[in-house]
């Protein structure tokens, strides 16, 4: 029997230190490519003030990227520390993405990094321009490496399970690499890291043209910021409608809990704006309903239905009994692995296995479990349903109001009058939104996986070390001092080179009154 506390603390102690690293990730993604566009701008206009930009958007880049690294390498040894059965367990297939990402990408990632920093005097501009683009196309495929691992965790495909050596195994490493779910979550990860890099552009420039200081660099930084942002927010909305697609076909449960769907309604099914969901009454009170809206998003039709979250949990019972005869002739194939019988039987019940392992919460061996224990096992496959729904409408709220803010800004950019002050507060005052919406949005996905470690293969609870609850208890204290430490290094680090602006990176602004393209968003003061 598995110990509950113990579960709790090893999942809290992989969500703060992966939430916490995921605090930098999207800003290194999104710095990345605006450094490149940049610098392809002073290649191509010889201008230096887009050179100024580029060294001093590089200088915060890099403070960032070595913050990322360093919260990065711990997440990695958890899976040996922490969740010990699940790394012998799917190692075999997580290893390989993940040994792929260390070798191939981050080396990559950081051997153009220190060449663009230390590059300027050694490279020709050309040559430099294409290790600047080779940096971020590193950042990027770094993380395409991980979110192939996750999706994988998410809808594991290409893989079985293996009686003989009991662990899941490759079967099509190019269905791992290809997968929908993978795939979705890239783009749409990716586009929310530009989205983030684009509002932090955005705000250091309003903070500074408030204060009207370096006004060349921020001025331009803030348009090429505010259509980025504006094009990267459209992007991250339809992608991510594209990832809510995905859930139709693999993740029918996290889709309805988001929705707090608890019967399957006739085709189309609307989308609930608002309400109060309740686990206890299997409803959702007060419900503002928008219809067909659902159906459309989550099937692209009119006539399929999306199955509810009491529909869903039939299903699983069904399968927990499934389950219960692949467990029986896994059983059998330990003692016996040539029993002809046991291996067909497994062979055509070896896809429920997972949901037969979530008895063993209940007891030890799910063979002698009675209907009662099935009917719970059954709706533990239900994660939070009211945590998941907030959580999705929040996330959605900061997008929408996001693409309000570069929509608005892009637009007084492109007028010759002079921009209004507020325009810079807005930018400002929306700098923490992109952090909110791509940590709910992490929470989303991982809550709403559970109680799976590897969807319907692994149950959560069974993945975790033989470890004592002290030790995870003085883990987590440690993380949490370290972190602090990290935490206020970064922020006073960052702060401190935006405070000092440009000469940080030891340029000066080559910027000169009077040019048709200063005009847009100079403050009469200050110029």
């Amino acid at each position: 029997m598995f110990d509950p506390l113990l579960v709790d603390l090893s999942r809290l102690q992989f969500a703060l230190t992966a939430l916490y690293h995921f605090l930098f990730v999207p800003l290194t993604l999104g710095l990345s490519v605006m450094i490149a566009m940049m610098e392809t701008v002073y290649v191509m206009t010889r201008r230096t003030i887009w050179r100024d930009m580029t060294k001093f958007w590089g200088v915060l880049f890099g403070i960032n990227f070595a913050l990322g690294v360093a919260t990065g390498i711990t997440m990695e040894f958890q899976f040996g520390m922490n969740w010990a059965y699940y790394s012998h367990y799917v190692g075999d297939v997580f290893g390989a993405p993940l040994a792929i990402e260390g070798l191939m990408a981050f080396f990559l990632e950081a051997t153009f990094v220190g060449l663009f920093f230390f590059g300027w005097e050694r490279l020709s501009a050309r040559a430099h321009l294409a290790v600047t683009w080779l940096t971020a196309l590193g950042t990027n495929f770094s993380a395409l490496w991980i979110l192939i691992a996750n999706g994988w965790m998410q809808n594991p495909v290409g893989s079985t399970f293996n009686p003989d050596t009991m662990r899941m195994e490759v079967t099509d490493f190019m269905a791992v690499l290809f997968n929908p779910v993978a795939q979705a979550k890239f783009v749409h990860t990716v586009s929310a890291g530009y989205v983030c890099g684009a509002t932090f552009v955005l705000a250091v420039s309003g903070w500074y043209l408030l204060r009207h200081r370096h006004v060349a660099l921020a001025k331009r930084s803030f348009v090429i910021a505010a259509a980025f942002g504006l094009a990267s927010s459209l992007s991250v909305i339809v992608l991510g409608d594209e990832s809510g697609y995905a859930l139709t076909d693999n993740q029918k449960m996290k889709l309805a809990a988001i929705e707090a769907m608890w019967e399957t309604e006739d085709a189309p099914a609307s989308f609930t704006l608002f309400g109060l969901p309740s686990l206890t009454n299997h409803d959702t009170a007060y419900g503002i309903h928008i219809p067909w809206m659902m159906g459309l998003i989550g099937t692209r039709s009119i006539d399929k239905q999306i199955p509810g979250i009491d529909q869903l949990v039939d299903k699983a019972k069904g399968r927990i009994r499934s389950g219960i005869v692949a467990y029986d002739a896994l059983e059998t194939l330990k003692q016996n692995g040539t029993d002809a019988d046991a291996r067909s039987a497994f062979t055509r019940h070896s896809g429920d296995l997972g949901y037969a392992l979530l008895l063993k919460r209940y007891l030890e061996d799910p063979r002698q479990a009675n209907d009662q224990q099935i009917d719970q096992a059954a709706w533990s496959v239900v994660p939070g349903v009211a945590p998941l729904f907030f959580s999705f409408r929040i996330m959605v709220l900061c997008a929408i109001v996001l693409l309000a803010v570069f929509a608005i800004s892009l637009w007084h950019t492109m007028r010759e009058e002079e921009a209004p002050r507020w325009l810079f507060r807005m930018a400002v005052l929306a700098a923490p939104l992109p952090w909110i919406a791509i940590e709910l949005g992490w929470f989303v996905a991982e809550f709403g996986r559970q109680p799976w470690i590897i969807e319907g293969v692994l149950p959560t609870f069974l993945a975790t070390s033989a470890l004592g609850v002290p030790d995870l208890l003085l883990t987590i204290a440690g993380f949490t001092l370290v972190y602090s430490v990290l935490a206020v290094i970064e922020v006073k680090l960052m702060l401190a080179a935006i405070r000092k602006g440009p000469e940080v990176a030891g340029v000066i602004e080559g910027w000169h009154p009077g040019t048709a393209e200063d005009v847009a968003l100079s403050p009469q003061a200050g110029e």
